[in-house]
Order: structure tokens, then sequence, then C-alpha cells
């Protein structure tokens, strides 16, 4: 019985396509961002990657395609950085306000990933839908928040009957408005959320308002048995 070998050769053109495939998602994601999904056109990526349309569809079938692959890269994305995070080693308060600060600079690292999760909301999350491994992808991190809620009840950390997806949404939606919604904050209110010297203040606010309500800290009465 005989077993294939991958070839020097073979090997290289591997690598090359992989390289093929990350280019195009690099500006794929860009010009979705920019333009969103009806305004992207593939023309437009293939003249920036100097390539051709028949290229890209060859590697991705089409621009649904290719839309959803960008959601998935960007999506997985932030789930591997969450994962990251070592709730065994971390005490529950500090295990939360990591995953809260991570989120935190995440979110202002990649404001392409806040252009796509609005554009999606927009198409009401049509193409999200059409992908098995975007539902696969809610789970990892509501386990997370949900061994992080357990290990803080059990050492008494906690006392806030919290849930794992409204505890995300608590992270999330600080950290997605304050990127997302940045423009029109700043012409309301007359102040850029995220200068500089506003940042390390936002960051810690986060933290403390989510670790503020797990401990129910200002709601002493819960803390005494709720009088």
């Amino acid at each position: 019985m005989s077993t294939r070998s991958v070839t020097p050769a073979s090997g290289e053109r591997q690598r090359d396509a992989d390289r093929t495939r990350a280019e195009i998602l690099d500006v794929a994601q860009r010009e979705f961002a920019r333009h969103g999904y009806a305004g992207a056109r593939v023309d437009d990526m293939a003249a920036l990657m100097r390539t051709t349309k028949r290229m890209i569809y060859y590697y991705f079938g089409g621009k649904e395609k290719l839309y959803l692959a960008v959601l998935e890269k960007a999506y997985a994305e932030v789930r591997k950085l969450e994962s990251a995070i070592d709730v065994r080693h971390l005490a529950p308060v500090e295990a939360i306000r990591t995953l809260a600060e991570l989120t935190f600079d995440h979110h202002e690292a990649h404001p392409d990933f806040i252009k796509l999760v609005s554009i999606e909301n927009i198409h009401q999350a049509e193409h999200l839908r059409e992908s098995r491994m975007l539902a696969d992808l809610s789970g990892p991190v509501a386990d997370l928040i949900s061994q992080i809620l357990d290990a803080g009840r059990a050492s008494g950390d906690f006392v806030a009957e919290a849930d794992a997806v409204d505890v995300h949404m608590m992270i999330s939606s600080f950290c997605f408005f304050r990127i997302a919604n940045q423009h029109t904050f700043g012409v309301l209110f007359g102040r850029d959320m995220t200068a500089p010297e506003h940042r390390e203040r936002h960051r810690e606010m986060i933290g403390d308002m989510v670790v503020a309500y797990l401990t129910a800290a200002g709601r002493g009465g819960l803390r005494e048995g709720g009088n």
C-alpha cells in the first residue's frame, strides 16, 4: 500500500494558493466595509489586486460566497482572540475584565469588522444565516462567559443572576458603539470618542461596568439578601 507524498512543487503551489486566497480576502474585506455588499464590485477588487474577476470566482465562486468568506474570517478572528483567555488560571473578576478589555482593543483595532457587522445588520443577517460556520462560532464565547460566571458564583465574587449572552451583549454593545457611532456622536456632542485622551478611561469603564453588574456593586441589598 503506497501513500501519496507532497512534492516541493505541489507544496509551493498550495502555499501560493493560500497566499492568493488570503490576499483576495483582505482586499474584499476593505471593499465590502467601504462600499457595502451592494456597492462593492468584484471588478474593482480584481483591479486592486491586478488579477482577474475570473480568478476571484475560481477561489470563491461568486460575490455572495466571497462576502460570506469575509464575514467568516472577521468573526473567526475575534472568537480566536476570546478563546485565548485562560479561564482556569485567572480569578473570575480578572477574567471577565480581561474579556471586556480584549473586546475593546479588538474593536478599536478592526474598524472594518464594525462596518461589516453594521452592513450585515442592514441586510437583516441574510448572508450570515447561510453560514454554518458562523452559527457554530456563537457557542465558544457563550461557553467562555458561562465558565467565568460559574467560577465567580462558586467563589462568591459574582452575586447577580447573570446570563452569559446578556453579559456578552453588554460588553459588545459598549465596544461596538464607540467605533460605529463615533462620527454621529462627535457631531451631536462635540466629542471624539476615539481620541487618545479618552481611550484608557473608556477601556477601564467597560471593565468596571461589567464587574459592577456581576458583583452587584452599588446594590448592597443584593449582597445582604435583597432587602
